[in-house]
């Protein structure tokens, strides 16, 4: 993929290319779409076998509730309002504008656009259209599924819901968002609770950053701005480079000061992981954990039952009980794990090491995926009962039950596919060993992984995803003139550049 500093010709081009690609595809993908229609009378699909059986007289105390999931255009979001709807209840999607692939699915019975949060007016009309959507279809609960750009904004709306309806939120509140969504606050309250964290300093010069490093005896740290920056956010350059002139050509190009300021973060060599959970009052209801990496576009599950999942889930609940009462959302952590203690771990239990955390949900959320057992977690916020038509108590923690390997078929095709293709062709430093392992890499996941939106009883999304979403979104920045490094399937999230 390009760069900023590409060409605005080479932009054009690429997004020109995959518009154009779109368009290959869409006889393809179209027959898959008109087959899946055809054959469900013939296929045994679980979720509407589910959903029937629920609203049927064998569970005749069942009182469908109303939900309303906003984010359905992203995977996380879709994920909720299919297992909503397969557990039996009315489900109400929302989301910004007209395009969410999540409009078109069978699991919503209606579709709301939502005014999108903007500098000049704030949250306020986004909450005024969020309120007016629960007035009218007399919602009962709402799932927020937020973006990292409108999370705290999602916690204003929280208060405000809750504050002039009777409608339950699972979101937290701001103040407890804004703590748990800004790095800095998040590893000082963290370490206040009595919980390990990396070395970690609020910086606010270039100065400041190179006096720390000048004390770092053998240790590695990474930046991270504190706010929301694309250009820098996959930058894992670790520091002191080799020597303390590239240390200071590395940090002078930096834009670091009071108004912006960074951490400058002890890095973990090891591998990355990554949860979602849902808290509600204090107390965890589900959880996964699974790798991570810094763009994550695979998902697999770790065994609940593994050493690495058994810590991560102790992390968590100890967060969910410092919160108490009233601590309810969804809750995702980035670990660190020293790479000799993931191998071998002392005690039996690994050291984990938390970098971020996401006060919203995780696409992590999609290996739930014929779990319906986990909306009985929901429902618990809205009255505590002895057993659910799912089979769940109101103490029980769920986790996904036999959980398949996760991909995106547009983002492989291109990644693993196309690109390593090109560059071999270009001769542009890819062997004909790396091209191999590529491509049977995408064939693998094409033949034995589950795309993240694609589903035989509900296939629309996918194909709006690539034939109406994305080919949108490509010609919108051919428009505009805006250039992008690259962009996140699932999450609907385009890095500029």
């Amino acid at each position: 993929m390009l760069t900023g500093d590409s060409s605005r010709v080479a932009h054009l081009a690429q997004n020109a290319a995959l518009i154009l690609l779109s368009f290959i595809f869409l006889p393809l993908t179209t027959t898959i779409v008109f087959l899946s229609y055809v054959s469900r009378p013939f296929l045994a699909a679980q979720a509407p076998a589910n959903r029937r059986h629920i609203r049927s007289t064998h569970t005749p105390y069942f009182q469908p509730k109303t939900v309303l999931v906003t984010g359905v255009g992203m995977t996380k979001g879709l994920a909720l309002a299919r297992l909503f709807h397969e557990a039996g209840h009315n489900v109400i999607g929302a989301d910004f504008g007209p395009l969410a692939c999540g409009r078109v699915s069978a699991a919503l019975q209606k579709y709301y656009g939502l005014a999108k949060p903007s500098g000049r007016e704030g949250s306020a009309q986004y909450i005024h259209s969020l309120l007016d959507t629960i007035r009218r279809e007399g919602v009962d609960l709402w799932v927020s599924c937020s973006g990292v750009a409108s999370a705290v904004e999602d916690g204003e709306a929280k208060e405000a819901v809750e504050r002039s309806t009777s409608c339950k939120a699972v979101q937290f509140d701001v103040a407890t968002t804004t703590t748990l969504h800004e790095k800095h606050s998040f590893i000082e309250y963290t370490r206040s609770l009595g919980l390990r964290v990396p070395e970690t300093h609020t910086v606010t010069s270039r100065t400041a950053v190179l006096d720390i490093l000048q004390h770092a005896k053998g240790r590695e740290f990474v930046l991270k701005y504190i706010g929301m920056d694309d250009a820098s956010r996959g930058d894992m350059t670790t520091l002191p480079r080799p020597t303390p002139a590239d240390t200071r050509a590395f940090v002078s190009r930096l834009a670091i000061s009071e108004d912006r300021p960074w951490i400058l973060q002890q890095y973990i060599r090891g591998p990355e992981y990554c949860t979602h959970a849902l808290v509600v009052n204090g107390q965890v209801k589900a959880f996964v954990a699974c790798p991570s990496a810094e763009l994550l576009m695979h998902y697999e599950a770790l065994p609940a039952h593994s050493p690495l999942s058994k810590a991560m889930l102790s992390f968590t609940r100890s967060f969910a009980d410092a919160g108490g009462e009233g601590f309810t959302g969804h809750l995702s952590f980035d670990f660190l794990v020293d790479k000799w203690e993931a191998i071998s771990p002392k005690g039996g239990r690994p050291r984990l090491y938390p970098i971020e955390c996401n006060p919203r949900a995780h696409t992590a959320v999609a290996l739930f995926n014929g779990t319906p057992q986990m909306v009985e977690g929901y429902m618990s916020l809205l009255a505590r009962h002895e057993k659910g038509v799912n089979g769940l108590g109101p103490d029980d923690l769920v986790v996904p039950r036999s959980p398949q390997k996760y991909y995106w078929v547009g983002h492989d095709l291109v990644a693993l596919a196309l690109l390593p293709l090109l560059s071999f062709v270009l001769r542009q430093g890819t062997s004909l060993e790396s091209l191999t392992e590529s491509v049977s890499a995408f064939v693998s996941h094409l033949l034995f992984w589950k795309d993240g939106t694609f589903e035989i009883w509900d296939p629309l999304p996918w194909w709006w995803l690539y034939h109406v979403y994305w080919p949108a979104q490509f010609l919108a920045v051919i428009v505009h003139g805006r250039k992008w490094s690259r962009v996140n399937v699932s999450t609907t999230k385009m890095f500029n550049c």
